[in-house]
């Protein structure tokens, strides 16, 4: 494998370490995708896809059966969507529906894998050659702590924007040498932001590297012109491709919208029109037209829309963050998690750890400090650690953009050590894997006293979303159903019902409701029932309402249903009796009213007959 000479096709043993990444994730989750849609954005991604393969049109994201009848206006890319569409009509073509939504839900993320492993063996090779790349296909085979985005059933959008983040990056480290990828990192800053701006911190990365390369070497005039072209006419695509007509003038912090694809689009217009001409002029003035540029930018930005500047939340109601999003795990800061969860902790830490190691071992030479590849990758690294701090759905990019600096480091370790031998290399690179050291890491975090609420929280919570709890469920004529916002779309994706809210920061009035249901006494509870029109309340598991004391929680709704005192206006469903999710019909609105507004809430999946549900 690390032999110079008579080495098979890269593109071979690429596509070998993704059969034996494949091949082990369908192996362990293949069984997993027949029990449960895996997560609350699997699931909703879910009825998104079955409602634009009925009929739904590409610009109408509306969600009618969420918190009716305001219902949700998402913020998600159709673009997901139809990849799924067009990947379940291919299976469909050879199995029936339901075997056909199982495939596609169990290799579109495998799918994004291709990508994801094109970029990081792309950035490994710029910095350390061909041998690092090798490592970093080795790395990446036994990487399992950078697959939780990637396991068979995640069909959100997380597993695309990991790697176009990273394309996106080896597309920008290749650029000074090779002359199409400074027009792929632009072409590919537009689809990143059309899918979502979780990969924004990277997008951003790689324009401000293409900006300082530009003001250090004149040279880089050209590159620094082919990425503001193509970043300009991709937003702009991007933007057209995303929103409707009747919505280009409404503003947005969480999705591209004008007000960030204006700033965006005329900066990136500005710089690839004057960078030749200022190439010459000097470093200043070089610097002066970046820093217009930028100054530019940020400006259009605050000034189309200033609350943006508080981050993509930035219109979300904040009443809701104390009951709902802070809680949201893949929220929670790294140092959180670990103090509730060490090994979790531990787990996701332990390799982006070694990683920074790698680029400091790697930086002590001089010729590599100076290379800007090695920095681009190393400022990816950084950034993506920066972001785990904050928020550790950040984890997963910091562990891709650790790989290929390991690798360079291993290859730098192997010539140290006087490694020639490709066993001594191989045993190397092994005991460097994400998977080896995150094992080593955690057996010694494992001498620690670790019982995690959290994680044990989170084991009883899982039946909770199996396929087979909604089954009794879905059997009741169609109503508007009162439960647990993270139960919301599983309810949507396996039944005919309406739900009051759904995990998504947009449902503030939802949210709100939802909790107080469940959160005020049974009298209470009662009202906001009725103002609703709810047919029924729903729970399941051990999660009481959030923020609540003991008092609180054991006079809330929520805490005399657990106590088995059931108030007189509800009705428990006897079929229900001993299963997860209890279930209590709304004796107050069942009338053939309010049947019709519950019926007329269905989505147009269900009005074409189409719904497909997941069988357990």
């Amino acid at each position: 494998m690390f032999s110079p000479t008579r080495q098979p096709p890269f593109a071979l043993l690429l596509a070998l370490a993704w059969a034996v990444i494949a091949a082990q994730l369908l192996f362990q989750h293949w069984g997993h995708t027949a029990q449960t849609l895996n997560d609350t954005d699997d699931a909703m991604r879910l009825v998104e896809m079955r409602d634009f393969l009925a009929g739904q049109s590409w610009f109408d994201m509306h969600q009618g059966r969420v918190q009716p009848p305001i219902g949700l206006d998402s913020h998600w890319s159709r673009l997901i969507d139809a990849g799924l569409a067009g990947l379940f009509v291919l299976f469909h073509t050879v199995v029936d529906a339901t075997l056909a939504e199982r495939l596609m839900r169990a290799f579109w993320p495998i799918l994004w894998l291709v990508p994801a492993l094109i970029g990081t063996a792309a950035i490994a090779w710029r910095v350390a050659g061909r041998e690092a790349a090798l490592v970093t296909l080795l790395l990446a085979a036994l990487g399992l702590p950078a697959f939780t985005q990637f396991v068979p059933g995640r069909i959100d959008h997380h597993n695309v924007q990991i790697a176009l983040a990273i394309l996106t990056v080896g597309a920008t480290v290749w650029s000074d040498r090779v002359r199409w990828a400074a027009s792929g990192a632009g072409a590919l800053t537009g689809l990143a932001l059309a899918i979502g701006f979780e990969g924004l911190p990277f997008v951003m990365l790689c324009g401000a590297v293409f900006a300082l390369r530009y003001i250090i070497d004149p040279n880089q005039a050209a590159p620094l012109r082919r990425y503001g072209r193509a970043m300009s006419a991709s937003v702009i695509v991007a933007f057209g491709a995303t929103l409707a007509p009747d919505r280009w003038l409404n503003s947005a912090c969480d999705m591209i919208a004008y007000n960030s694809a204006v700033p965006a689009a005329i900066s990136g217009l500005l710089l690839a029109a004057l960078a030749q001409p200022f190439a010459q002029a000097g470093w200043t003035l070089r610097a002066a037209l970046v820093a217009v540029a930028g100054v530019l930018s940020i400006t259009l930005f605050a000034s189309l829309e200033p609350r943006c500047l508080a981050g993509p939340f930035a219109m979300m109601d904040p009443a809701i963050w104390p009951i709902w999003l802070s809680h949201v795990n893949e929220m929670q800061p790294w140092l959180r998690l670990t103090r509730n969860d060490i090994i979790t902790g531990v787990w996701l830490a332990s390799f982006p750890v070694i990683a920074l190691l790698g680029a400091a071992l790697l930086a002590r030479d001089s010729a590599t400090r100076r290379d800007a590849g090695f920095l681009t990758a190393a400022l990816a690294l950084l950034t993506a650690v920066v972001t785990t701090l904050a928020t550790i759905k950040g984890a997963p990019y910091a562990i891709w953009f650790g790989m290929p600096l390991v690798a360079a480091a291993t290859i730098h370790l192997a010539s140290v050590f006087r490694l020639e031998s490709l066993l001594g290399r191989f045993a190397l690179g092994m005991f460097l894997t994400p998977t080896a050291v995150a094992g080593i890491a955690i057996t010694l975090a494992s001498v620690f006293p670790h019982d995690s609420p959290i994680k044990n929280e989170m084991v009883e919570r899982r039946t909770c979303f199996d396929s087979a709890t909604y089954a009794t469920l879905a059997k009741l004529p169609p109503g508007l159903v009162a439960t647990n916002v993270d139960y919301g779309p599983f309810l949507l994706a396996l039944t005919p019902h309406s739900v009051v809210a759904a995990p998504y920061h947009r449902l503030s009035v939802g949210i709100m409701a939802a909790h107080q249901i469940f959160a005020e006494p049974p009298e209470t509870a009662r009202d906001l029932l009725s103002r609703f029109h709810a047919f029924y309340v729903a729970t399941c598991g051990p999660q009481p309402p959030l923020g609540l004391d003991e008092a609180a929680r054991n006079a809330s709704l929520w805490g005399q249903l657990q106590a088995g005192h059931v108030p007189d206006w509800l009705e428990p469903i006897a079929e229900t009796a001993g299963q997860p999710m209890r279930v209590y019909r709304f004796k107050e609105v069942m009338s053939a009213g309010a049947r019709e507004q519950a019926n007329a809430l269905t989505s147009p999946a269900d009005r074409a007959g189409r719904t497909r549900r997941t069988r357990p």
